[in-house]
């Protein structure tokens, strides 16, 4: 062989793996790297008023608004703001860490919602199935017409349509929320039914629960109006179905393991126990461990540990959570991993429910949406901006335009003067810089 065709030869691999390797770097492939922080100039973002969001947390501490606070703000993938305020637990004088981990409530059905769409990209399901197709326990879908204060019975009719995958992911189903639902005759038949609504450390399944759920009645005509429900749950037992995976292993796997979430969990791991942040409750001016009206306190870290609530029974922390929406923002993609299509991603971020919503915002599959109605008023974001927040405090946005994140967690009950979530999204949105 001679030394010209034998560096023809080399240089044709050479080339070949080149072609490959290029093929093989499809847009998922290129990833952004994970959040790491950076200075606010770099990202476009004031350094001088991000101060003022500083300014305005640390007075709501102060002068005892709240008994502590998470913030993080992220911009272009890149954290510019993380602080932590006050106290984690007063009783203990346990000050609060950037890391301390929170009970994010309803923040978890964003994720609930993502699991779903990850099966449909798949071909398991249309979102225009209807669920009894794949829990046949739901059967032909009942209204509630009467209903007898004495005993909490009641009688139905027969709805004219069926409650479908897309109607659970845009609480249209007519399914109602238990304890916290605004109507107090669901709330009394969810109780005498023994719905569990959220959380428990009861020894129950999330089966057991959604097939006792799917015999109760509905608020209303399935897509005919925004009832905010337990349908986030229902998804929870339709994922197990579909996947043949337990719904918490499932998001380990599928998700959690993927984006580098090791901080979210539905029961915490003994190693992590200690960075849970307590529900607190302001009595006479002191803030104190709250006593659970439905929920129990010590949920995330004792008990059967064997329900796992997709509409709010996940903990979690400021920056797996920025984590979680960083990957939206990038429509789809971070860490190396692909969980959504861009074209996925749109449908999500749709306006899945016409004109039922009036006002500022609609509600797309996963998330509430900023309209331009929403835009134009101010305050809230970009129209396509994001948001959603938790029982316990929690609030959350992303706006894709900009490539802003803002997340602020508390853990409270009871009545709060808190004005820092909205201060802190208008804030945050008028420290963009370029």
């Amino acid at each position: 062989m001679t030394i010209f065709r034998f560096t023809n030869i080399i240089f044709s691999l050479a080339l070949a793996c080149i072609v490959s390797d290029s093929l093989s770097q499809t847009t998922a492939g290129r990833r952004p790297s994970p959040l790491i922080e950076a200075t606010p100039v770099s990202q476009g973002m004031s350094a001088a008023r991000l101060a003022r969001i500083d300014d305005m947390l640390k007075d709501a501490v102060t002068q005892n608004k709240l008994p502590g606070i998470i913030a993080l703000i992220a911009r272009n993938g890149k954290i510019v703001f993380y602080k932590a305020y006050g106290m984690a637990d007063n009783a203990t004088g346990k000050a609060l860490k950037k890391d301390d981990i929170f009970r994010i409530a309803s923040q978890t059905k964003a994720i609930t919602a993502t699991a779903v769409m990850m099966l449909w990209e798949e071909g398991k399901f249309k979102l225009d199935d209807p669920i009894s197709k794949y829990i046949p326990e739901f059967g032909e879908a009942q209204l509630l017409d009467t209903f007898n204060e004495k005993d909490s019975s009641y009688t139905t009719i027969p709805a004219k349509h069926q409650i479908t995958i897309r109607h659970l992911l845009t609480h249209t189903s007519g399914i109602g929320y238990g304890a916290i639902d605004g109507d107090d005759r669901f709330r009394k038949i969810y109780k005498k039914a023994g719905i569990i609504d959220a959380f428990t450390t009861e020894p129950i399944s999330i089966e057991e629960n959604i097939k006792k759920l799917a015999r109760l009645p509905l608020h209303q005509e399935p897509g005919e109006n925004w009832t905010y429900s337990e349908g986030l749950d229902v998804l929870g037992y339709f994922i197990e179905k579909i996947s043949g995976m337990p719904f918490d292993k499932f998001l380990r796997t599928r998700l959690f393991d993927p984006l580098g979430m090791n901080d979210t969990w539905f029961y915490l791991p003994d190693a992590s126990k200690s960075r849970l942040v307590s529900v607190q409750k302001n009595t006479d001016g002191k803030w104190g461990r709250a006593e659970g009206s439905f929920f129990d306190v010590d949920y995330p870290i004792k008990g059967a540990k064997q329900f796992f609530s997709g509409g709010g029974g996940l903990s979690s922390t400021a920056k797996d959570y920025a984590t979680f929406l960083q990957m939206y923002v990038n429509n789809g993609t971070l860490n190396g991993v692909r969980l959504l299509s861009r074209k996925t991603i749109e449908v999500i971020m749709a306006n899945q429910i016409g004109d039922i919503l009036k006002g500022n915002t609609s509600y797309g599959l996963a998330f509430g949406l900023v309209n331009q109605k929403g835009q134009d008023a101010g305050g809230i974001g970009s129209a396509g901006t994001f948001d959603w927040g938790g029982y316990f405090n929690t609030q959350y946005f992303a706006d894709p335009k900009e490539k802003l994140i803002g997340i602020i967690l508390k853990q409270t009950q009871g009545k709060v003067d808190d004005e820092t979530g909205w201060k802190f999204r208008q804030m945050a949105e008028a420290a963009i810089d370029d």
